[in-house]
C-alpha cells in the first residue's frame, strides 16, 4: 500500500472538511516506538476500509487515566476538560482507540464532565469492517500458526469486550488456542491501574512472567493482545524467558495490517 497521510482535525476544519472518526492515538501509541507500530497498523485499517478519520496531533493530551488510576482526581478532570473542550469545539461524535485504557476512561468517564461520544475499541471496529465486508484476509500469511489472545482488563472485565478480537483472530489462516485464564475469568498483565509506572511490590514472582507461564502452556507461535500496555508486559515476559525467537507478541491490528487483502 502507497503511504498516506493523516490529517488532524485542524486540516480538516481548515478545508471545510468533517471526519467522520477521531482516532485517539493516546499516549502509548504515541510515544512508545513499539506501539507506534499498532498506530501505523490501525491507521492502515481504516485508510483501506475508506474511511474518512482524523487524529487530533499535538492537540491530543492524555486522557487522565493514570492520574485518575493513582489517585489524583484533580489532576484527572484537568486533563479531561482539557481534551472535552478540544473535541466539542471540532464537533467530534466518535471515536476509535486502540488503547483499552483510553477507550474506558473517554467511553465511562468523560461524559460526567460532559464529553458525550461515541467510542469504540479498534478491535470492535476491525470486527466490524470485517463484516460488512470491507476487509478481507488473504490466506496463508498465518498458515499453521498457533494465536492465543490475553485479555485486556480494561477491554474485557470492565467492558465486556471478548469476542470481537477473537472473531478476528478465527479470520486469519491459523489456530486460536486459548490460554486457561481467560475472558470473564482472565488474568491481568501486571500494567493495570497506573502499576505501570511505580516499582514492583515484594512477592515471588511478577504478575506479567506468571501470564506467560500460562501462554507457554499451549505453545503458541505468537501471543496476540490488544491494549498497548498489555503488549509491553507480554514482550518483557517474553524476554524473561528468552523466547523472543519463538513467540512474537502482536496486536491484533497488527496481525489483520499484515494479512488483509490490498
Amino acid at each position: 500500500m502507497a503511504e498516506f497521510k493523516i490529517k488532524t482535525l485542524a486540516e480538516i476544519a481548515s478545508s471545510g472538511e468533517e471526519a467522520e472518526i477521531l482516532f485517539w492515538v493516546g499516549c502509548a501509541g504515541s510515544f512508545d516506538e513499539r506501539a507506534q507500530k499498532i498506530t501505523k497498523a490501525v491507521a492502515k485499517i481504516l485508510h483501506h476500509a475508506g474511511l474518512k478519520f482524523a487524529i487530533l496531533g499535538t492537540e491530543e493530551a492524555c486522557t487522565g487515566d493514570p492520574a485518575k488510576r493513582a489517585g489524583n482526581e484533580f489532576l484527572f478532570q484537568m486533563m479531561a476538560m482539557q481534551n472535552i473542550t478540544t473535541m466539542n469545539t471540532y464537533g467530534v461524535k466518535k471515536i476509535v482507540t486502540a488503547c483499552p485504557h483510553c477507550f474506558n476512561t473517554l467511553k465511562n468517564e468523560y461524559p460526567k464532565l460532559g464529553g458525550n461520544y461515541e467510542v469504540v475499541h479498534h478491535t470492535t471496529l476491525i470486527n466490524q469492517l470485517f463484516e460488512i465486508g470491507k476487509l478481507k484476509i488473504k490466506g496463508g500469511v498465518f498458515k499453521g500458526k498457533r494465536i492465543t489472545y490475553h485479555d485486556s482488563c480494561y477491554l474485557g472485565r470492565a467492558n465486556d469486550i471478548y469476542e470481537a478480537p477473537r472473531n478476528i483472530i478465527e479470520k486469519l489462516d491459523a489456530e486460536l488456542v486459548e490460554m486457561t485464564r481467560i475472558k470473564e475469568n482472565g488474568f491481568c498483565c501486571g500494567a493495570g491501574g497506573a502499576q505501570m509506572f511505580k516499582e514492583a511490590e515484594k512477592g515471588d514472582k511478577e504478575v506479567n512472567v506468571e501470564r506467560i507461564d500460562e501462554a507457554l502452556k499451549v505453545s503458541p507461535n505468537v501471543v496476540a493482545s490488544a491494549c498497548p500496555f498489555c503488549m509491553t508486559m507480554l514482550r518483557d515476559g517474553v524476554k524473561h524467558h528468552e523466547k523472543e525467537n519463538d513467540i512474537q507478541v502482536f496486536d491484533v491490528a497488527e496481525l489483520v495490517a499484515n494479512a488483509m487483502e490490498l
